[in-house]
């Protein structure tokens, strides 16, 4: 019997596979914690027996195509970990009770959640009955991603062997699978599923945890499992944009600590794949300390290339970020204080303006000053995703070239292009019942629901009045300017922009304002600013406040799609 688990640690420490510093300290611990097993102090000892099992499973377990694949031996080392070390007096007992697994996109997690999962699902043993999984996200959305890895995995597994179609239940529309034969399940969980009767959690699997904004999800896990004799939480993500994510701030310097020994925690695995510099991407050899897969010779080439691809289009447009936090692991800031890069908002640009017909509608409304600017945003869901425009009303009070000089941007162009429209009044000045008429029709010419109006009451009262006269039906919310209110949708909005969840056609004068706002921090939060006057982010004002109220809305069913659940995302 084949240690795989043993073999991979002494290839990496030997040098045969080349790592990051954290795998290498990964697989130093294992070798030296092996040395450890004839200690009488050390109440852990490794059972090969067990990790076999595991893996003949999951080289078992079909993926969403019906294929199988052996397991790579990075793969086999992690599981070999979570599953191979156990207490010595209770040989049932596993001594990891949580794990940290991060490497770069397309390196085989799906196999790993669907895996893990499953066998917990399928074949745990402490405990014997009532074994409840969870499929883990700050997201409604992205928990039930994870949790259509498992479900695919299970449909799969009943189609080529019917002692699980007997012994198994997959609940349409309840989201839930069931072992017939001791009552466990698994569930897809999010801060907005509601609380469970009982709520025990034996595996929580927090999917993409990089993206998660709080630790409220996994507090809840970790609360859970208190009672439990043999728990296990599963954070397996790639790095991400939020520098301020608890995967960031928390887990993953307290990951690194373990494993360079500043601190002790033997009941915390880690493995980090991770690019450690920027310089050393430009050796492709080097692509592996991220990429783990890559030791694997059929697929070798095929992802060297897709690799090299992304990198080099990326070098050329100048827009790396993406590359470096998705291909090469690497967490990467977006800017200083700027609230947002050129790269991401491009990234999410669309070259076309999709049809919003029938669709609802959250505004956003920025009235500026009456010589200046007066900006509306608006929100609707197209696609599974947030789809955002804006359009502007341009003051002339001191001379329209004036202000082009100013601001720095080319109005008469602009109104030309139907991103904005000037003023028609002598006095310069912003002409309010001009305002009402377009949003008037507006919404009446693209048959809008108008879910809200989201508006800065500074300026706004004339419009407001003629609102609720013409149109009472309307929803109508005043959002206070303040860190208090605006700090929790600013941080999502550009969260959600960084995922791409969502899009926006190219509308100059938004692009303009999106790029020119600056973060400014205090102590009830975060909010925008500009870093001078002549820096205009009216439109990004006014979609802040369009955001504040459409951001609590549930779209999850825009969100997840059954062609992305069979992308390659999933896949290696």
């Amino acid at each position: 019997m084949k240690d795989y688990t043993k073999f991979y640690a002494e290839m990496i420490v030997n040098e045969k596979i080349k790592s990051s510093k954290a795998v290498y300290l990964a697989a130093k611990r294992h070798l030296n914690d092996l040395e450890r097993i004839e200690n009488d102090d050390f109440p852990y000892t490794f059972d090969q027996e067990r990790v076999e099992k595991v893996i003949k499973f999951m080289e078992i377990l079909p993926d969403p195509k019906g294929y199988t694949h052996g397991l790579a031996k990075f793969q086999k080392f992690i599981i070999g970990n979570l599953y191979g070390w156990v207490y010595k007096d209770d040989p049932e007992k596993r001594r990891f009770n949580k794990a940290y697994i991060s490497v770069a996109r397309k390196n085989g997690k799906t196999l790993l959640v669907a895996g893990i999962i499953l066998y917990e699902f399928l074949f745990g043993k402490n405990p014997l009955r009532s074994r409840q999984i969870f499929c883990t996200a700050n997201d409604k959305a992205q928990a039930k991603i994870c949790y259509e890895m498992a479900r695919k995995g299970l449909e799969q597994l009943r189609r080529k062997y019917p002692d699980v179609v007997k012994s198994t239940q997959i609940k349409k529309g309840s989201d839930e699978l069931i072992n017939l034969e001791d009552d466990s399940y698994v569930r897809p969980l999010s801060r907005d599923t509601g609380a469970f009767d009982g709520f025990e959690p034996q595996l929580g699997v927090l999917d993409e945890y990089g993206a998660s904004k709080t630790t409220e999800m996994m507090e809840l896990i970790s609360s859970g499992q208190s009672l439990l004799k043999n728990p296990l939480i599963v954070i397996i993500s790639t790095a991400n944009f939020n520098l301020n994510a608890p995967m960031y701030t928390v887990e993953y310097p307290r990951a690194k600590e373990i494993l360079n020994g500043e601190i002790e925690d033997e009941h915390y695995f880690a493995y980090i794949a991770e690019q450690e510099s920027i310089e050393e991407i430009e050796d492709s050899s080097n692509w592996i300390k991220s990429n783990p897969i890559l030791e694997v010779e059929e697929l070798r080439e095929h992802l060297t290339e897709f690799i090299q691809d992304k990198w080099t289009e990326a070098k050329q447009t100048g827009e790396t970020n993406s590359v470096l936090v998705k291909h090469f692991n690497m967490w990467r800031q977006a800017g200083d204080d700027s609230y947002l890069d050129t790269e991401t908002w491009n990234k999410t640009l669309l070259d076309y303006k999709p049809s919003i017909k029938g669709q609802d509608v959250w505004f956003g409304v920025d009235a500026g000053k009456s010589s200046d600017l007066f900006s509306i945003s608006w929100f609707t869901p197209v696609e599974g995703n947030w789809y955002l425009d804006s359009y502007s009303f341009i003051g002339t009070k001191y001379g329209l070239d004036r202000k082009i000089k100013s601001d720095r941007m080319d109005y008469r162009k602009l109104a030309d292009q139907g991103d904005c429209e000037l003023t028609t009044l002598e006095s310069g000045v912003i002409d309010n019942d001009r305002v009402y008429e377009w949003l008037d029709n507006f919404v009446r010419e693209n048959d809008l629901n108008v879910r809200c109006i989201s508006f800065d009451p500074a300026g706004f009262g004339v419009l407001l009045g003629k609102i609720e006269r013409e149109h009472p039906e309307w929803p109508m919310e005043q959002i206070r300017q303040g860190t208090i209110t605006l700090s929790e949708p600013t941080h999502q909005f550009r969260d959600d922009l960084y995922e791409g969840k969502v899009m926006h056609s190219d509308n100059e004068i938004l692009r303009s304002s999106a790029l020119n706002a600056i973060t400014k921090v205090d102590n009830n939060g975060m909010r925008i600013d500009k870093a001078r006057n002549s820096n205009k982010i009216d439109a990004m004002d006014a979609t802040l406040d369009a955001f504040t109220t459409c951001f609590r809305e549930d779209i999850n069913e825009f969100l997840i799609t059954e062609e992305y659940i069979m992308s390659d995302d999933f896949g290696f």
